[in-house]
């Protein structure tokens, strides 16, 4: 057998060297392995050493093929820190790792480490070796074990750009250790490049493979027998597959069937692909007979939202049955990045669904999965969430067992009718007739034609219901409700909600004539008076100042979007009052105040146990979700933070002031504005910078606010002596340091529970990201607040350093904080 033996020096209490000696880090010298000498494994397969790839003169230390004449690497340890002469040296040290070290003025410099997976016993009976397996795996371990689970570390578990038979890609999770490809960058240097594959840890894992930050192709959940969208990967002479996905793992390998066939998986920077090869000794040369992306239907989420891409069509993307492009001009332009949205709107709990066979499922990325029921039990499960947008079986085999449900956008499908898999998708009962029969056909020559004399049909319905918006619009003059008078045009529909128009005399005599001693508080629209009505009924009166230009805009904003909104976790509006230069919101008062007159005060936040502030936490979600998505209109708020959550008398909170708030139509996903409005510490970057906002917009504000209450620090202003970090860089660096606990309140530590804390912190990260995509609808927060599943992990914040966003950077007048009670309009310049 040849291996390579490092020994570690082994000191009892009574061997031969004194314990006052300090020869701990004694090595000998014939047992490291110098520049020059190479290693080879016992079966001859495999050579370790250094080399200088292609016209680099840079050294490193790597494992490649012994026998193909082609020097193909399979592995590099110091990718990232290359030695830029012969003089590097492999060993191990006194604490058992392996070390490289190069010789720099008489003294060895470690340049790159092994970091062992599990502790060396220091007092044990063998040494310590390591050794190259003729799979191509460098290992270090006791010298007389021979299992894999003595290993101490191995090659395996840090792969470079390369997946052998018997390598793992994907997770351990007891360890958190995330097995992951990265190419190198060029032929001539292997350090990190910007495409990387790994397995992407949602309830529903799947791999991926990314260019930079963006996901360029997807191969779908493990389904049973294969990945949803890889279609070629099916069983075959030469080896074997498999995915194992359990508690402590989530990782997928392949073995070898045929021994003598020499095959390997590597991504390409120069062709951005993920290409599995083998070596085809006549013609000497390495054969790709699998590569992905394989056409244009991989790229990721090619036909955006709703679509469907169908590779032997022209164009490949087609709106699902149901759907209709949201930008018809972009569509018809092969732009399909918009996607599609609804024929008709969901009813929900009016709905059912539609069988789409063959395809590949969508993006995992809002998943909910149970293993133990089955479709039956699937379907009632989904239906029963109006939040549920699709769902199927995670495992197609014998039949078909386990649940998946999708929520949100349903994004990156693909045809594949040979070897896709059936996927029921939400739609609305009268429109289920019309394709339940369709979908299979939908390719021949008959739907084509059909297809055509749809679009006809289509254009001319969309004339007679333009002619109808027209005559609706010339008659909604005769059909507005009460809130109105000559001076203020302020109209709510009368179908929508009748809104009582109250008398000033009643409600200056509610306020005791608007006394000071009755004011709640004042923002940049005016005050607030705290009030009684004859029969008894606190209100809350939010009164306009006269000269707030800014305010009579917001004024009419929030009767028009509030009139028509009812939810338990938003504040009621109970009326309004318009007389002369007089105009008046009148709401149910809440007992309690703001959610701020709480948590950021030492006192009163004692009356907060966890478990209050957990309902306060899902209250707050749930109201917000059914602004994005459950209420007639689709409403982004703008302007939520801690002092518009308000608190009724048993401590339920409530969402209010929708002065900044706008109405989106239901295809629409985002829009963009030259006035931005919000508080500082609280906005999205894209909002802050850009004036772009959008339901994560509001996702983003709710992890800030999230932060705070498992805190009870603000986001601005926040000081910690050892850093300048905001709120959200100090929970960020927590996270990324293990020690995310750390972030809550300590007066929560008796009532609460660690792991709904952790579980709230993680979701606040999540809302927090730097990109809206990655942030998570309101639907999957809520569904992560209801239950323990796994969740994905957060990347990297926005706004998590400690100076507002729109500041200049070198400003010396910049303030360390601001008030939280504070709503900013700033005008971007043109």
């Amino acid at each position: 057998m040849v291996v390579l033996y490092f020994l570690l020096l082994w000191i009892e209490l009574h061997d031969v060297f004194p314990r006052a000696s300090n020869v701990a880090d004694t090595i000998i010298s014939s047992q490291s392995l110098s520049d020059g000498q190479t290693l080879v494994s016992q079966g001859g397969s495999f050579e370790l050493g250094f080399f200088s790839p292609g016209n680099s003169r840079k050294r490193y230390l790597g494992i490649w093929y012994k026998n193909i004449p082609i020097r193909t690497f399979v592995w590099v340890a110091n990718r990232e820190n290359p030695i830029n002469d012969f003089s590097g040296v492999l060993m191990i040290n006194s604490t058992g790792s392996l070390v490289l070290l190069i010789h720099t003025n008489g003294s060895g410099t470690v340049i790159w480490s092994s970091s062992l997976s599990k502790e060396a016993d220091h007092h044990q009976i063998n040494p310590i070796v390591a050794q190259l397996l003729d799979s191509g795996n460098l290992v270090l371990k006791d010298e007389k074990g021979s299992e894999p689970e003595s290993y101490l570390w191995q090659s395996f578990d840090y792969p470079t750009d390369t997946l052998l038979p018997g390598m793992k890609v994907g997770w351990d999770l007891r360890s958190g250790l995330n097995r992951r490809l990265t190419s190198w960058k060029s032929a001539d240097d292997p350090s990190p490049g910007d495409l990387s594959y790994g397995i992407e840890l949602h309830n529903f894992p799947e791999p991926s493979m990314w260019k930079g930050h963006t996901k360029i192709y997807r191969a779908g959940p493990w389904n049973g027998i294969r990945y949803s969208g890889a279609f070629d990967l099916r069983p075959n002479p030469l080896y074997q597959f498999d995915f194992n996905l359990s508690q402590e793992a989530a990782f997928y390998t392949y073995q070898l069937k045929n021994k003598s066939v020499i095959t390997r998986t590597t991504l390409s920077p120069t062709t951005n692909s993920y290409d599995r090869s083998t070596w085809v000794e006549v013609d000497r040369t390495w054969e790709v007979y699998v590569s992905v992306p394989r056409d244009h239907c991989d790229s990721y989420g090619l036909c955006g939202a709703h679509g469907i891409c169908v590779i032997s069509e022209s164009p490949v993307c087609e709106c699902l049955k149901g759907f209709m492009p949201k930008s018809p001009e972009s569509w018809n332009s092969m732009d399909w990045s918009n996607g599609c949205v609804r024929d008709k709107p969901l009813n929900c709990p009016e709905d059912g669904f539609a069988k789409f066979e063959g395809v590949k499922v969508p993006d995992t990325t809002y998943t909910w999965v149970n293993t133990s029921k089955n479709l039956k039990g699937c379907q009632a499960k989904c239906l029963a969430n109006c939040s549920c947008m699709a769902y199927t079986n995670t495992d197609i085999r014998s039949g078909g067992s386990g649940c998946a449900m999708w929520f949100g956008d349903l994004i990156d499908i693909r045809q594949l009718p040979a070897s896709g898999q059936d996927l029921y998708i939400r739609m609305p009962n009268s429109e289920l007739s019309m394709w339940a029969n369709n979908w299979s056909k939908m390719k021949s020559a008959v739907v084509t034609v059909a297809a055509i004399a749809t679009v006809s049909g289509m254009l001319i319905i969309s004339l007679i219901l333009s002619s109808f918006t027209t005559f609706k619009k010339k008659t909604k003059a005769n059909n507005v409700g009460v809130c109105r008078n000559k001076d203020h045009n302020i109209e709510v529909q009368k179908e929508d909600q009748e809104l009582p128009l109250f008398k000033l005399t009643t409600i200056a005599n509610a306020t005791n004539n608007f006394s000071p001693n009755n004011k709640l508080g004042e923002g940049g629209f005016g005050a607030v008076y705290k009030g009684a009505l004859l029969d008894g009924q606190e209100i809350a009166v939010k009164r306009l100042s006269m000269n707030s230009r800014q305010g009579l805009t917001e004024f009419k904003n929030e009767v028009i979007l509030i009139a028509k909104l009812q939810h338990r976790n938003l504040v009621r509006l109970l009326g309004c009052c318009i007389q002369g230069e007089e105009m008046m919101l009148i709401y149910e008062y809440m007992p309690n105040k703001s959610l701020d007159y709480f948590i950021f005060d030492q006192t009163r936040s004692k009356l907060l146990d966890w478990s209050r502030c957990f309902h306060i936490i899902c209250g707050i979600a749930r109201g917000l979700l059914y602004l994005h998505q459950d209420s007639r209109l689709r409403i982004i708020h703008r302007d939520l933070k801690a002092s518009n959550v308000l608190l009724d008398d048993e401590m339920t909170p409530k969402i209010s002031d929708f002065g900044l708030a706008k109405n989106f139509e239901s295809d629409q996903n985002e829009a963009r504005t030259r006035r931005i409005v919000g508080t500082y510490g609280y906005m999205a970057p894209e909002y802050a910078i850009d004036g772009l906002y959008s339901i994560k917009s509001d996702v983003f504000s709710f992890g800030v606010l999230l932060l705070e209450i498992v805190s009870g620090e603000k986001n601005r202003g926040f000081d910690h002596p050892s850093h300048s970090l905001n709120l959200i860089g100090h929970a960020w660096k927590l996270w990324n340091e293990g020690k995310p606990f750390e972030l809550m309140n300590a007066l929560y530590m008796d009532s609460c529970s660690v792991s709904v804390v952790l579980r709230c912190i993680h979701i606040g990260l999540l809302c927090v990201q730097q990109h809206p995509e990655d942030r998570p609808n309101m639907s999957y927060v809520v569904l992560m607040l209801d239950n323990e599943s796994p969740m994905p992990q957060p990347k990297q914040p926005g706004f998590f350093i400690g100076r507002n966003p729109l500041e200049e950077p070198n400003s010396s007048m910049r303030k360390p904080c601001s008030n939280n009670e504070l709503t900013l309009t700033s005008l971007e310049a043109r």
